[in-house]
């Protein structure tokens, strides 16, 4: 809480706390240009015959200047103060006998065209109104600083009003509209993230955690019937879950590693290959039922564009997991990722089980429907499709056609 007794802040104390919270770089360039606005205000100062009118123009262009550059929650205070000042110069500028014969103060006036568009850009709709408004004022006024010469000082007034206030107002406005465009683009960005952020913590993590579900439930059936289990089985059970548990676990860390270090390639990407699938189909049968992978001979060694082999295992992982969650009675799954050729070539990726249970449970699966959400978002970023429903001779079919070649939908 600020202390009333402590002294205000000048502008040029804010202006100096501005430039040090900028970017190395830019805080060079803003000193650069500061500086050399400063030189140019002096130099046009000069112009004026008396000493008193000389250190106020230099004033009054300095906090034209520093009203450019301050931060925004002094802006408006600052314009208007710099505005003000601007005027009553102008005005008593007007009716002394000497006055400038060359120039007015055109960085001066600059500057507060320039306070103009800063406050149409920055400020709420009011508040840009009555801001904006002072500093027009008092460049209305700047050309009545010169020496009075009628054939200019009527022409120099009127290019003030019809042009150079206008022209202000509208950068100010093409330049808010800018930043309202860039806000939006951002935060899409952001929620395309937020999306790709969740879809990798279902893709990634609910398998793992899944496959651990399962496999208790195994070991608990197994202890509840009464089965004699050798020492070996259980801890082969076990040594099961244990696996599972730590994937999830490395899973979850690779994640967290991508959402803080920005710059760091994402670790759960897999490879341009689909080599992966059999892992999968190897881990998926280790719990049960069975998983088979039919792979066409043409693919054994074709390296496949990433995006598609990581769809490809997106849609294969998906597939096993909800095989888990309501293939009840399964006895087999098999996995077929075949090349299609015609127009252009295409991977279909199916996924097929013989389970019983309802069509309902499959397509809206407990806890909702994220699972198949993110998959058909994934494989239409990917510019394929996808289709899930009964099998010809029952159970479950998900199937997926993916390009081969980037195209337009393709992800990059």
């Amino acid at each position: 809480m600020t202390s009333p007794f402590t002294a205000p802040t000048s502008p040029f104390t804010a202006l100096g706390r501005s430039l040090t919270a900028l970017a190395r770089p830019r805080k060079v360039l803003v000193a650069l240009a500061c500086v050399l606005a400063g030189a140019l205000v002096v130099l046009e100062a000069l112009n004026a015959p008396y000493p008193p009118v000389v250190a106020a123009a230099v004033l009054t262009g300095g906090l034209c200047v520093a009203a450019l550059v301050v931060p925004r929650h002094r802006l408006v205070r600052l314009a208007v103060a710099a505005a003000s000042a601007s005027a009553v110069l102008s005005v008593v500028e007007a009716r002394l006998p000497l006055r400038p014969q060359n120039t007015p103060g055109m960085v001066e006036l600059c500057a507060l065209l320039l306070a103009v568009a800063r406050s149409v850009r920055r400020l709420p709709p009011p508040a840009a109104v009555l801001t904006a408004a002072a500093p027009a004022l008092a460049a209305v006024l700047i050309p009545l600083r010169i020496q009075d010469r009628a054939e200019d000082l009527g022409p120099m007034v009127g290019l003030v009003v019809v042009f150079a206030v206008p022209f202000a107002v509208v950068l100010g406005l093409c330049l808010r509209l800018y930043d309202t465009v860039r806000e939006r683009r951002a935060e899409a960005i952001r929620q395309d993230q937020r999306l790709e952020h969740a879809r990798q913590l279902h893709d990634f993590v609910a398998h793992h955690i899944t496959a651990v579900v399962v496999r208790t439930k195994a070991a608990r059936f197994a202890a509840a019937g009464g089965h004699a289990q050798s020492p070996a089985q259980l801890d082969d059970m076990l040594d099961a879950i244990e696996r599972a548990g730590s994937e999830a676990m490395t899973s979850m860390r690779a994640m967290v590693t991508v959402l803080r270090d920005t710059a760091a390639p994402a670790a759960t990407r897999p490879l341009g290959t689909i080599d992966a699938l059999r892992d999968l189909t190897d881990r998926f049968t280790a719990a049960g039922p069975p998983a088979a992978l039919v792979l066409d001979p043409r693919l054994a060694d074709r390296r496949l564009p990433p995006e598609t082999a990581a769809t490809a295992r997106d849609v294969v992982r998906e597939s096993l997991t909800n095989v888990h969650r309501h293939a009840a009675g399964a006895t087999r799954v098999e996995v077929r990722v075949h090349l299609l050729t015609g127009a252009s070539e295409t991977l279909e990726v199916s996924v097929t089980d013989d389970g019983r249970a309802a069509p309902a449970a499959r397509e809206l699966p407990a806890g909702g429907t994220f699972g198949l959400v993110g998959l058909t978002e994934r494989v239409e970023r990917a510019g394929g499709h996808v289709t899930a429903g009964a099998a010809e001779a029952g159970g479950w079919r998900v199937r997926a056609v993916l390009p081969l070649a980037e195209g337009p939908g393709a992800v990059r």
